[in-house]
């Protein structure tokens, strides 16, 4: 498989077939800049030369999406087939004008901000859909979230005047966008709160197949690298610290052969110490920026929704963080899902902002609202919890914001990803 490789990689494959290594230049700029999925479409190679290669079991293998899931909010969710002997299906999701998750980081990713959006969620409002279900559980489907006109991603008339004599291509229906990658086939962390946990742990990705979903993607949404504003979230199936060297190694893929910047990424770890100590080493030119999905306010219950506390409790991983040097203006950010009657009290905020502070890290909260799933036993938590919550931790001078839920109707949203047929 070619897909994968670096440039040094793929010119070391070049000199083993007697070609000189600059050869390896060209197959990286087809593979990871012209997104050349097919070896006999790589035409700066003579036609000779991707005979022999072919004919030696060389090819590109790169993830391709088998299977799109759309949402009412514009929210592509895709199964992506990976290659190979190890064939298997991984979730990415796309999300266009994006989930706020940037906002407030310190990072170019926010050059402007959006107030966080107000919720229109309930409960009482989810609805039973037709489908298989989880044995012994009752299928139920997030509700769909309403949206004023002005919020409504692809309605938008594209630009086709002639300019100059001449039609131009037709507008994007998008001004910004965010990508949700995958590091690993489920996931062994086992949050009580998230679906993907269902799966348990099936395998790590490697650096190609987690590389290949963002290129994938682009492809089928014409994204133009340097043009579009485009950011990457690893906080889709999987735990990223997990499968390190792998996730690193689509990083570097991304930032050296895709042109791609580390300060538009954003990895999501639930906690694994030597991780984020590995990560802390990251030279900044190639280091995503640093998410830990907090989530509970103290070690009593953060051990029970999420065990791996009982590992590295809060206070261990907030050691770890204080490791990482912050480029100029570089926020951490401290995600939260708020589990109604959980995790959602006031007193739990004062409690969150007592551990941000006590940190002594640049850092913002991200709230994210419970996105429900067939066979888990959380509820959604009230919108009144959901604003007091945010108050509190605004009156204690933490910064915090509430992503916007994308997907919800599709399983696409944070904490939902299963590999979910129906929809």
């Amino acid at each position: 498989m070619l897909f994968g490789l670096n440039a040094p990689a793929l010119a070391a494959c070049m000199a083993g077939a007697g070609e000189p290594a600059w050869r390896g230049k060209q197959l990286a700029e087809a593979l990871y800049r012209q997104r050349v999925a097919e070896l006999e479409e790589i035409t700066t190679l003579s036609k000779p030369l991707r005979r022999r290669l072919a004919d030696q079991g060389w090819t590109v293998s790169r993830p391709r999406i088998a299977q799109v899931f759309q949402s009412v909010d514009g929210t592509e969710r895709y199964l992506v087939q990976c290659p190979g002997q190890n064939a298997a299906t991984v979730e990415t999701v796309w999300m266009p004008e994006g989930d706020d998750g940037e906002t407030g980081d310190g990072s170019d990713a926010d050059a402007f901000e959006m107030l966080p959006p107000p919720i229109h969620c309930h409960p009482e409002r989810a609805q039973r859909v037709e489908g298989p279900a989880v044995p012994g559980s009752s299928a139920l489907r997030a509700p769909s979230i309403p949206r004023s006109p002005a919020e409504w991603v692809g309605k938008h008339e594209p630009q086709t005047s002639p300019v100059n004599g001449k039609t131009p291509e037709p507008a994007k229906s998008w001004s910004r966008a965010t990508i949700c990658i995958s590091s690993q086939i489920g996931c062994a962390v086992n949050c009580q709160f998230c679906l993907t946990a269902k799966l348990g742990l099936q395998r790590n990705l490697s650096a190609g197949e987690i590389a290949g979903q963002v290129i994938e993607v682009f492809a089928r949404q014409g994204v133009e690298v340097g043009r579009d504003r485009v950011n990457l979230v690893f906080m889709g199936m999987g735990e990223p610290f997990l499968n390190y060297d792998h996730f690193m190694a689509a990083v570097r893929l991304l930032v050296e052969e895709v042109g791609l910047s580390p300060q538009r990424m954003t990895v999501s770890t639930s906690g694994i110490v030597p991780g984020i100590e590995r990560f802390a080493q990251e030279p900044p030119e190639l280091r995503p920026k640093l998410a830990i999905s907090l989530n509970a306010p103290n070690d009593a219950v953060r051990s029970e929704i999420m065990p791996i506390n009982r590992k590295w409790p809060i206070e261990a991983v907030m050691d770890a963080v204080r490791g990482v040097k912050l480029r100029s203006r570089e926020r951490i950010t401290f995600e939260y899902v708020l589990l109604g009657g959980v995790t959602d009290q006031p007193e739990h905020a004062l409690q969150v902002a007592r551990l941000v502070r006590r940190s002594g890290l640049p850092a913002k909260v991200n709230l994210i609202v419970w996105n429900p799933g067939p066979g888990i036993a959380y509820s959604m938590p009230h919108p009144e919890a959901v604003e007091a919550f945010r108050t509190t931790l605004a009156a204690e001078g933490i910064p915090t914001y509430l992503r916007k839920p994308r997907g919800r109707d599709i399983y696409a949203a944070c904490g939902q990803l299963k590999r979910t047929v129906e929809g």
